[in-house]
């Protein structure tokens, strides 16, 4: 039984500060940004009773360096065994800094950034092509969005009315070299994407039942868009918005800290 959405996205987190400890790597701040959107994602809202499924809904990770929070999510849902997941960044692995499709449960290797909405586009045509009633979902980084070949593809997505496309921004407002006000400004996010045809709904990015439930509820009119605020490092507090933790590793005194801050009481996501 797969436990509470809020309840996977503390393990997720936990999980993403093990993991990167260990095989000491960094984009840990980027995976605890879209922790609760992974919990929902595979906690509830996508169909993958079975990773081997062709009719399963497919998810397309374009933040591609935030494959451990991904990782963490199949293991704690049961679709990816503790072995493999501490397998992560060790020679010979199938679990690399970025997605790769060798990985039950991954269909698409992403990482270069501003991409993975085209992906996703055609992945939903092709559904629609071949009859069946599965669902494209595309989780994207705000920082994405300074990208053409991501605009190009919200305007052949609204053409064909891919309402079985579902994208999600994870709005933290940060990237690799600086805060994303500072490098392209992105306001009225989600004006943007209702203006080029999409149905948008704006989500508190660390409420994974209210994600789920926003997701459960969407029609099949359009393609769809939850602008998704969230923290970058969400639960790390030293982590929190900082832009360094895009790329450092940490020091055993930092891990100590993190999984303290973790396991306190109350700290459950909200």
């Amino acid at each position: 039984m797969i436990a509470p959405t809020a309840e996977l996205a503390d393990r997720i987190r936990r999980a993403v500060i093990e993991q990167s400890k260990r095989a000491n790597v960094g984009h840990i701040g980027s995976a605890l940004s879209v922790a609760d959107i992974a919990a929902a994602l595979f906690g509830e809202a996508m169909r993958i009773s079975d990773v081997d499924d062709p009719d399963r809904d497919r998810l397309v990770l374009s933040k591609g360096h935030a494959a451990l929070a991904v990782y963490a999510a199949l293991e704690a849902t049961g679709r990816l065994s503790r072995d493999e997941l501490d397998s992560f960044c060790v020679d010979g692995t199938m679990l690399a800094v970025h997605p790769e499709p060798s990985v039950p449960g991954i269909d698409f290797a992403t990482g270069s950034l501003g991409h993975g909405l085209s992906i996703g586009a055609g992945a939903a045509l092709a559904a629609r092509m071949q009859g069946s009633g599965r669902r494209a979902f595309v989780l994207l980084s705000d920082a994405e969005c300074n990208e053409g070949s991501l605009w190009e593809a919200v305007m052949f997505a609204a053409h064909h009315r891919l309402s079985n496309l579902i994208a999600i921004v994870d709005l933290n407002g940060q990237q690799a070299l600086g805060y994303t006000h500072e490098v392209l400004e992105l306001a009225d996010m989600a004006d943007r994407w209702r203006a080029f045809g999409w149905e948008v709904h704006e989500v508190p990015g660390h409420d994974s039942a209210a994600i789920s439930a926003t997701i459960a509820s969407l029609d099949r009119e359009r393609p769809h868009v939850l602008i998704a605020d969230t923290t970058f490092g969400k639960g790390v507090s030293y982590m929190e918005s900082r832009i360094e933790w895009h790329y450092l590793p940490m020091t055993d005194e930092q891990y100590a800290r993190a999984l303290d801050e973790l396991a306190a009481p109350g700290r459950a996501s909200t």
